[in-house]
């Protein structure tokens, strides 16, 4: 399959309109002296074509040309939007990630990890959320103030097994630069190291009720400087920081000591994703030579978004300009659709269920890319079902509400 590599290029603009930095509650204080060099910036969407109403930053190592339109359009109706990969810009994350912004009503932000280990079978999911996209309290609010439902969902996929997601308040939320805290977990980047820490003190959901306590580090191989716009109006971002990382897990539970292949990426928009779309399929997946990732789209108004990229072990995106056939494979426990890239002459298949949802599923997936066996991480999301009242309703047992958190400084 020919690929296209992403060169350097012109003009960036910023994605967030700066605001001044201001000293306030939401400084992580532990980290106020060392990081400081960012102030908060605010979400808003942008879409593929300059605005024009903002100044180029320096960069380094920037891509020339955005991600042509050559790509194969998904299965069923519409056609690609090509939308261009690009220079990921205006929240200060272009080389590390930035914590310290605000997201604006109806919006949302998430930082994502995950991990597998190969031997045991064991993995482990992390999302921080400001506008928790999931919770039904944030839906049920209006989604008027993001800042009011944080949380970070933390799962364990394996023996003793666990799903914590606990919507909280803005008392329970700081930021700072390279820190972002929910209550009694946070997440903090090292910028000397390289190394994300993600030190949590959650308690599980129903049925199995329990803590679920510890550290997870991630360090990735490198950082990417490039975000995908995933609708033509730039209101949903995706910015995949280290699609090649290791990853160890600590937690205070036997045999939840392991090491295995991670990923760090995070998403950001201004509208709720049930707006935007209908479905989605996303999925990660480690090859020898770094890893491939998959984005397949259908919009609300049924038009369909293929975006197909090859990540090499030190950050540079490529695009894959034929990307491999779309194959469907066995649907999830709730009857989600799930179908996802693979070779001509292969077929993807499930080697273990992670996380199950009348509208979602997060799943272990095998596939073949060029030849080559990989065994990564899948996702199918159904926003047709989501946008029912019946789903919101049975979020509420899954995703407990907590207004009060006070921070013993």
């Amino acid at each position: 399959m020919q690929r296209n590599h992403i060169p350097e290029t012109g003009t960036i603009w910023p994605f967030f309109s700066r605001k001044p930095r201001t000293t306030s509650s939401n400084d992580a204080a532990g980290l106020r002296g060392s990081f400081s060099s960012v102030g908060r910036v605010t979400l808003r969407a942008e879409p593929k074509g300059n605005d024009g109403d903002s100044e180029t930053p320096e960069m380094h190592n920037q891509i020339e040309q955005p991600l042509s339109g050559r790509r194969r359009g998904a299965s069923g109706g519409g056609h690609s939007h090509g939308n261009s990969l690009r220079r990921a810009r205006g929240r200060g994350d272009d080389k590390a990630p930035n914590f310290n912004i605000d997201v604006p009503p109806n919006g949302y932000a998430w930082w994502y990890v995950d991990g597998v280990d190969p031997k045991s079978g064991r993995a482990i999911s992390i999302i921080a959320f400001i506008g928790s996209v999931f919770s039904p309290w944030y839906k049920w609010s209006g989604r008027r103030e993001p800042q009011n439902n944080v949380c970070i969902n933390v799962a364990t996929y394996g023996p003793g097994g666990r799903f914590t997601m606990t919507d909280r308040g803005r008392s329970a939320l700081r930021q700072s630069e390279h820190s972002f805290t929910v209550g009694p977990s946070s997440l903090v980047w090292d910028p000397t190291e390289q190394t994300l820490t993600i030190n949590v003190n959650e308690i599980s959901s129903p049925p199995i009720i329990s803590r679920v306590r510890g550290k997870i580090t991630l360090r990735p191989k490198s950082i990417t400087n490039v975000e995908l716009p995933l609708t033509p109006s730039g209101t949903h971002i995706w910015r995949p920081f280290a699609p090649t990382a290791d990853i160890d897990v600590d937690l205070e539970a036997k045999g939840w000591q392991w090491s295995g292949h991670g990923y760090f990426d995070a998403n950001f928009g201004t509208r709720a994703l049930e707006q935007d779309f209908n479905y989605w399929t996303w999925g990660r997946y480690p090859i020898s030579t770094g890893t491939q990732c998959f984005y397949d789209l259908e919009l609300r108004n049924g038009e369909t978004a293929v975006h197909a990229i090859d990540f090499n072990l030190v950050g540079a995106a490529t695009e894959i300009s034929t990307a491999p056939p779309i194959k469907r494979f066995r649907n999830s426990l709730w009857a989600v659709r799930r179908e996802t890239r693979c070779d001509d002459n292969a077929s993807p298949k499930q080697v273990q269920n992670l996380l199950d949802a009348p509208f979602y599923n997060r799943s272990v997936v095998e596939t073949h890319l060029n030849g080559e066996k990989s065994t990564g991480v899948f996702e199918a999301l159904d926003l047709h079902r989501f946008r029912s009242q019946i789903i919101t309703a049975m979020l509420a047992v899954r995703v407990p509400r907590r207004t009060g958190w006070t921070f013993k400084d």
